[in-house]
């Protein structure tokens, strides 16, 4: 990369090679201008040490704009040096990574605020040494940024020129609309609406990020914002290549508002692919609803924010069909569902071959694990285990229950003895995760240790 002419008497010093690999965005175009001369009244700026040295003119800063990869090793392009003199000129950069700058004059960065159009505050640090500034993040494409740099000189570069030890230079940056081509959206689920307090966020990504890019994870992942009333403590965890879900640490409380939106428009997430506009979400929760089905006592209590509303007796899966155990979501209500023992693998002509049109059906799994009624059970219900999977109980109490809950509320099966609901494979077995496992499916959480909790293979039961 050479250096681009300057513009009028402003100039750009000859690169420096093999620095460290901080750089500007991913093709970044960067209109640059200098600080126009302050205003008649003003104090004039000191001229910087090391000017003379460089050639920088007295009164001039010298700053160097990083375009190398950001691949953390030394640049093989050089870094373009900037005189900051007052007069303007243009830089081209193309390169990914953060924006660096490195003060080249002698002194320290005081401080650097770096804004976007909408003066928002672009989060970056200057380094220990104070010769170096770095945005956290790299910045959008097709922006406008006004850099406001703080700089001190040497206490005795100051006293020898009578000159204050702080001045500020400004710059401003612009970089060039996304390549054409690709954009990363997120389509955020449930649809608006009010749900229980145990509903995931869902985000379904318009394309893949490998979990071999931590970086591009960490760019999405930090773009996709949940914010509730009241707040908790939240995390979101990465189920496949497109596909997030964000749940608190405990439930959602009762009662609550749940904003999401994406910041993802015109962010870099990979060299080829950009950020794109998505829909923001806005739902609300209701009472904290629990069914907790006791498979060991054949009972189904129903709970509001604590309080026991009803308890009933029920039917649980026998052997060979035992209900899955753990905390599950209710998906769907369905006030008549046909049931058939051929889709879930049990031969026409069977004992257990069956088919029957169920009323007042909840579901809480998509291959068909429902609480329904099951008036054919009534003297099983309460005693033992019967049913293929299915939690039945009396038809008034299922459809009081279908009343009463709504999708999102909590349906926990305790003392059991099948399987564990897995994860993510068969409905919403988020809650099945610790904290601890959660975070680690997070592209910010601590390193998984092991495999990632994975899907099992689907036993569907009714």
């Amino acid at each position: 990369m050479t250096d681009v002419p300057s513009r009028g008497n402003s100039r750009s010093i000859g690169p420096l090679r093999g620095l460290g690999a901080l750089s500007v965005a991913a093709g970044a175009v960067l209109a640059l201008n200098a600080a126009q001369p302050p205003a008649a009244g003003a104090s004039a700026p000191a001229a910087p040490v090391g000017a003379a040295a460089t050639g920088a003119g007295a009164g001039a800063v010298l700053v160097s704009v990083e375009a190398c990869p950001a691949t953390g090793r030394m640049c093989g392009a050089p870094r373009h040096n900037v005189v900051l003199d007052g007069r303007p000129f243009t830089l081209d950069a193309r390169a990914a990574g953060p924006l660096d700058l490195t003060l080249r004059t002698g002194g320290r960065f005081a401080d650097v605020t770096v804004t976007d159009r909408d003066g928002r505050r672009i989060a970056g640090a200057v380094s220990a040494d104070g010769n170096h500034w770095t945005s956290t993040v790299p910045l959008r494409a097709d922006g406008r940024y006004t850099a406001r740099l703080t700089l001190e000189a040497p206490p005795e570069a100051a006293a020898a020129r009578r000159r204050p030890s702080h001045r500020v230079a400004r710059l401003e940056l612009r970089t060039p609309p996304a390549a054409e081509g690709e954009r990363l959206t997120a389509a955020f689920g449930p649809s608006a609406g009010t749900y229980g307090v145990g509903q995931p966020v869902t985000a379904e990504l318009s394309h893949s990020v490998p979990a071999d890019d931590p970086e591009a994870r960490r760019a999405v992942e930090d773009a996709l914002h949940v914010d509730s009333e009241p707040h908790v403590e939240g995390a979101w965890h990465w189920v496949g290549p497109s596909t997030l879900h964000y749940r608190p640490r405990a439930y959602w409380p009762a009662h609550a508002t749940v904003r999401v939106r994406s910041a993802l428009d015109r962010v870099h997430v990979t060299e080829r692919l950009y950020g794109g506009p998505s829909e923001p979400l806005t739902f609300t929760t209701g009472d904290r609803i629990e069914a907790v089905t006791d498979v060991a006592a054949h009972t189904l209590t129903v709970l509001r924010d604590g309080e026991v509303l009803r308890t009933v007796p029920v039917t649980t899966g026998k052997a060979g069909y035992r209900t899955r155990s753990g905390v599950k979501v209710v998906l769907g209500k369905e006030p008549t569902v046909r049931m058939r023992g051929d889709s879930i693998g049990i031969a026409r002509g069977s004992r257990d071959f069956y088919d029957l049109k169920v009323r007042w059906a909840t579901r809480v799994t998509w291959s068909g694990e429902y609480l329904h009624a099951a008036p054919w059970s009534l003297d099983a219900q309460g005693t033992e285990d019967v049913s293929h999977g299915c939690t039945g109980m009396s038809t008034e109490d299922a459809a009081w229950l279908f009343r009463t809950v709504r999708v999102g509320d909590l349906v926990r099966v305790v003392n059991g003895y099948g399987e564990e609901m897995s994860p993510f494979d068969n409905g919403y077995g988020d809650w099945n995760l610790s904290w601890a496992a959660w975070r680690r499916g997070s592209a910010f959480g601590p390193a998984a240790s092991g495999a990632a909790p994975g899907a099992t293979a689907l036993r569907p039961a009714l």
